[in-house]
């Protein structure tokens, strides 16, 4: 054979050789990974090749399915009521992805999860059916939440704390998914982008702030658990005013008139005292003070519901003045929502915190179960004598302190207001919360809520815990004691 020629042959070998060797690592190790890849249309295109699964909430829809015309994504989702329940749903669209329960289980909801298949349809290639996600919202009380919050910027949780079951999430001002799910709704979504109220952003639990004097009820805590005071009714050692340690600045309080000179953590609570908070978070230190706050779940970054809380901080390396400052909930101490809802829902619970979770089970489409989040995940926080005494020193707030705006007729209510700072130095309207318990004496049902305001439109005069949040705790624990 002709040299030429046979080395001609060899490199024709040899390419055909690498062709194989490319065929045979893109189809074997590279087929999940192209399948999978965002630009892949044929991806979008199988997701909505078909109605989409659920997710239900107390045995009804709160989504649906809508066939489409002129497009090749031959169903798009739809949502019921879409406004009352996007902090919960998220969305789905063909365009944007999804987040939320809509993006964590959207291989359920699909019908492309391996688990849906059986082991006819894994060798044919079948097809299944989608499943559905069950969640454990209570529509009573999401309707509640949100009526109540109205046109103001904020959010609520509401937790039975015996199950840890989230009965509501509310974050305002909310959207409509159902308005971006298509691949024409370009517009829709360029304007919720640009919103300066972003309601797309879960106040709930993607957005933590300052919580005041909420976090007051940590401070207690920890203070009864290391032994600093053995009771809510013993007196403390609290100056008023107070010097923040190393120092020139002197804490005040709100209410001047209020006796909150060496008062007692019950009195403390009722009037807010800053001075005495601020003294027991120095006495107690940055070590004592950061091991309780993480115990109630603080620096958590893994909090899952199961769609992932942004996590509530408590800061580190401090000076002294600073840990004296966050035993009122300021400096650098953040908290979504749902943390304020677990320190009433810990204390509610005789000091066990069960963990909060907003779906109970994803099923298949014959209903057999293909997950199950079971209730009683718990975990002691504080002792059954510390979370007694603080909850009957949340009950005198509510009964003759600062959030009487939060009774409930024929209930045991608890709670803590706050009011936090906002801007540099205080220069925006402040944010106010409130935290609560409630049990009904006649069914015994309970709950824990959280309320954040963060606007509402009203004067900086008239903003605080009990006018602005302690309203929209009573009306969303109400409706959880029906």
């Amino acid at each position: 054979m002709n040299k030429t020629i046979r080395h001609a042959s060899v490199f024709g070998l040899l390419l055909v050789l690498a062709l194989l060797v490319r065929a045979t690592w893109v189809q074997a190790y590279q087929a999940d990974a192209l399948a999978d890849d965002k630009h892949n249309r044929r991806k979008v295109i199988a997701q909505y090749a078909q109605p989409l699964g659920d997710i239900i909430v107390a045995g009804s829809a709160v989504t649906g399915s809508e066939r489409t015309s002129g497009s090749d994504l031959a169903y798009k989702r739809t949502y019921k009521e879409g406004e009352l329940y996007a902090a919960v749903t998220g969305f789905s669209s063909q365009v944007y992805g999804a987040p939320q329960l809509e993006g964590i289980y959207s291989e359920v909801l699909d019908g492309t999860d391996n688990r849906l298949k059986n082991p006819v349809d894994a060798l044919t290639g079948k097809r299944q059916e989608p499943g559905d996600v069950l969640t454990t919202v209570d529509p009573a009380v999401q309707k509640a939440a949100y009526r109540a919050l109205g046109k103001k910027k904020g959010a609520a949780v509401a937790i039975d704390p015996k199950t840890g079951r989230i009965l509501a999430m509310v974050s305002t001002p909310s959207y409509d998914p159902s308005k971006i799910t298509g691949t024409g709704d370009g517009e829709n979504w360029q304007q919720l982008q640009s919103d300066e109220d972003k309601p797309m952003v879960n106040r709930a639990l993607r957005q933590p702030l300052p919580p005041g004097s909420t976090f007051k009820l940590v401070v207690a805590a920890a203070a009864l658990e290391n032994g600093l005071y053995d009771s809510v009714d013993e007196q403390t050692d609290s100056p008023d005013p107070y010097t923040l340690p190393g120092t020139r600045t002197v804490l005040n309080n709100e209410n001047p008139a209020a006796p909150c000179e060496n008062a007692t953590l019950r009195t403390a609570l009722r009037y807010s005292c800053n001075n005495v908070f601020a003294k027991l978070a120095a006495d107690l230190g940055e070590e004592k003070m950061t091991a309780m706050a993480e115990k109630f779940g603080f620096n958590d970054k893994k909090q899952d519901v199961p769609v992932r809380a942004y996590p509530s901080v408590y800061p580190s390396d401090m000076s002294k003045d600073q840990v004296a400052q966050t035993g009122i909930g300021q400096f650098d101490v953040t908290a979504t929502p749902l943390q304020i809802a677990m320190v009433s829902a810990a204390l509610a619970n005789d000091g066990v915190l069960a963990a909060p979770h907003m779906v109970s089970k994803v099923v298949d489409a014959d209903g057999d179960t293909l997950e199950s989040y079971e209730d009683g995940e718990e975990r002691r926080i504080v002792s059954s004598s510390t979370a007694e005494q603080l909850r009957s020193a949340m009950v005198t707030v509510v009964e003759d302190g600062t959030g009487s705006n939060a009774k409930i007729s024929g209930a045991e209510v608890g709670g803590k207001t706050g009011t936090a700072q906002h801007g540099e130095n205080n220069s925006k309207t402040p944010y106010a919360w409130f935290t609560s318990y409630a049990k009904s004496s006649t069914t015994g049902k309970e709950v824990a809520v959280a309320v954040l305001i963060e606007d509402s439109g009203a004067a900086r005069s008239e903003v605080s815990g009990n006018g602005l949040a302690a309203p929209v705790a009573q009306k969303t624990m109400a409706a959880a004691l029906r």
